[in-house]
Parts: C-alpha cells; structure tokens; sequence
C-alpha cells in the first residue's frame, strides 16, 4: 500500500453557492490546478477528491463540490450529487463569496451540517478589494483571498486546530480489540478472486494495524493454518477471509477466539451489535423477499465472488426460500430502502467511518435491517456468536 487509502483520510469538503470561489480555493488549498476556474456560474459539475497530507494534522481528502443554488434542471442533478456528498463528510469548509453573501444560503446549509452531524467552518471569498468585513457578525469566520498565499496558510492552520478538536479518527481494525503483545494469525486463502501479486486492501490494513498495536501477524494459507497453530505456542485469535469462515472454524480450537476480516471492519467502521442484530433478519424472509446488496468498490466478478454469487447462494441454499438480490455500488446507495427486507453491506474498507455510519442510520430509520458480508456468512455456518466473542 503506497500511500494512505481514502477510506482512512478525514474528508474535507467545501460547499457554497455557484460562484462562491469554491474550485479557486480547492485549488489554493491542494497546491495545484486540478478543478477548473471560471467566473460562469455552474463550471463545476462533478465532485473533485484529491487526497493531501494537512501537516501536522496527517492524511485528508478535500473534495470540491458543484454549487448550491442552480435552479436549471442540469444545476439540480448536480446539487443531488452535492448533496449526497453529506453523509460521508467528516468536516465542511462553507464557501461565501464576501461581496454578495446569501445569509439565507448559509442558514439552509448550517441545518444540513446539523443535520448530519458536520462540523464546519465558514470561509469568506475574495477578500482582496477591503469589501465589507463580517467579522464581528462572525467571529469564527475565516477571510482569504486566493490571491493572498498567507491568507490561505492561516486557514491551512486554522483547519489543522479545528479538525483537531471536532473530528475524531477512524479507529483501526485491532483499536480496542487485544491486547499490545497479541500474537495474530490470519488466514488468507488464495483463490481465483485474489489479486495476482498482491493482498487485498483489509488484509493489508490488518497488517499494518497490528504493527501499529504491538501484536504479532502471521499469515498464512487456510491449508497451512492447522500446522501453523501446532508450532505457535499461543495465538490470541485467528481472522480468516470471509469465505473460508466454516473451514477454518472446524480447523481452530475452541480455546483460540476466531473472526473475519469483514467483522473487524465492520466493529472499526460501524456498529458491530446492530450488523449482528441485522443478521438474525434472515430468519424473517420469505419467497420474494429483496435483498439489498451493496458493494463499496467496483470490481470483476467470477464464480467465487462472494456478494454475487456465494452469499446469494448461501442464503438460498440456508432459508430454502426463493430470495431476490439487487445490487448498489460505491455511493449509489438508495434514497429511499422500503422495498427491501434486509441490506446487506460488504466490509468497507473502500469507505470512510462516516458514509458506513450514515448508511446504518439510514436503514434504522427506515425500519430495515442491515448486516455485512462476513456477518451473514458467519451466521449461516452457525459461528456467528463465536465469531462476536473476541468484540466482548
């Protein structure tokens, strides 16, 4: 893994009205000319996301966004993608050009941030000709003028104190789990949905959290796990590729605590209470009953994968009843999920904390429940209570 995936970045995001100097800022703010500028309201159509190191705050994505307050039928299509930008922000910078400021404006997108939870900060715009000063009106507002480079550091830095106090990190998948001096066995099986040369993203990231913990990793095939556990006095708990869960359960002692990747993910990312809570859905559905499956990331698929094609079946195969699926991919999760009986969400690991808890939020108040990959495969192979042991 060569840099800090997105998923595990503080996302940023400016929002405003067109016009506002959202993109000049955006590009001030990353140091290079990557959204296009342009004084034609609407030059903005889709969100932007370049990933940058906040120093000394650490990693951050800052996405730019198009403008709030186009009313064409192109401009409201636009802010549905702004809008939908919400549920997975961490922080929002609210643009305000300080030559014509819509204070109504403002008022609207403060109730959103509320709404979602947002911390904010409001930014005056092109404040370079001495227009008229809001300071005393808002006091915690910032001014810039992207002609003026000190004016941005001192947002860089108020940013840095701001994020600091109102966002909390992403926990990492061991944050809270064992113990510094844990010994880790984790069990990747190498099939054709592996990727030729390299782990995928969870099993990297356990890793790496393991190092970071203290602990030790060991990997391993599932057909060497059962010498593996011979030769190593104690291990503490064995994580397994979802897909191998009922093999590697009949091959680890019952002594030795077991989960998945998908779980851990799943606790770091979520609520791991409510996923398990979800999983007991399965026993209320029925023939024609719709599944919602939704996948963070785009990718092949084969006869192996796992949402497409083996929790499908799994399912089937467990209920005997004669189950629907419909699939959303990365962000185009449903506005509204009252047609459907139970969700069903991959690990994450391609999403931040923030867009998985809004997902969970969402189907609560919807009434519908929600798992996760390696939940429901934990709770068809009877393991589910096993596999929740090492979260207690």
């Amino acid at each position: 893994m060569e840099k800090t995936p997105l998923s595990l970045r503080t996302h940023i995001t400016l929002f405003g009205n067109t016009n506002s100097g959202k993109s000049s800022l955006f590009n001030k703010l990353i140091g290079q000319d990557m959204a296009i500028v342009s004084d034609k309201a609407g030059t903005t159509t889709d969100p932007v996301t370049k990933a940058m190191e906040l120093i000394p705050y650490g990693a951050v994505a800052i996405t730019d966004t198009a403008g709030w307050g186009d009313m064409t039928d192109i401009g409201k299509m636009r802010q549905e993608k702004t809008n939908k930008l919400l549920r997975r922000t961490d922080f929002a910078i609210y643009t305000a050009d300080v030559t014509s400021f819509d204070r109504a404006g403002y008022d609207v997108a403060c109730d959103e941030f509320k709404k979602h939870n947002i911390p904010h900060i409001l930014v005056f715009t092109k404040c370079d000709n001495g227009e008229t000063d809001f300071s005393d009106e808002f006091p915690d507002a910032v001014f810039v003028s992207v002609k003026n480079d000190e004016s941005i550091d001192s947002l860089k830095s108020e940013l840095v104190m701001r994020l600091s106090k109102t966002v909390t990190k992403e926990p990492s998948m061991m944050e809270g789990v064992l113990d510094t001096g844990a010994t880790v066995v984790l069990v990747i099986p190498i099939d054709s949905e592996a990727p030729k040369g390299r782990l995928i993203l969870p099993q990297v990231q356990l890793i790496r959290d393991c190092l970071d913990n203290g602990m030790r990793a060991v990997c391993v095939r599932d057909t060497e796990l059962a010498e593996a556990l011979r030769d190593i006095p104690k291990v503490d708990l064995v994580v397994t590729d979802s897909q191998a869960f009922k093999k590697v359960s009949e091959i680890v002692p019952d002594d030795i605590m077991l989960t998945s990747f998908s779980m851990l993910l799943a606790n770091a990312k979520g609520d791991i209470k409510i996923l398990a809570e979800g999983a007991r859905a399965i026993e209320n559905l029925k023939d024609g009953s719709r599944i919602l499956m939704a996948e963070a990331c785009t990718h092949n698929t084969s006869h192996e994968d796992i949402g497409r094609v083996k929790i499908p079946n799994g399912l089937r195969k467990y209920t005997g009843k004669k189950l629907e699926f419909d699939y959303c991919i990365h962000h185009d999760f449903p506005e509204n999920l009252s047609e459907y009986d139970l969700v069903i969400h991959c690990g994450g690991c391609m999403m931040n904390r923030k867009a998985i808890e809004n997902r969970i939020l969402q189907c609560r108040d919807e009434g519908v429940s929600i798992t996760n990959y390696g939940v429901v495969l934990a709770y068809i192979n009877g393991i589910m209570d096993r596999s929740l042991t090492v979260f207690k």
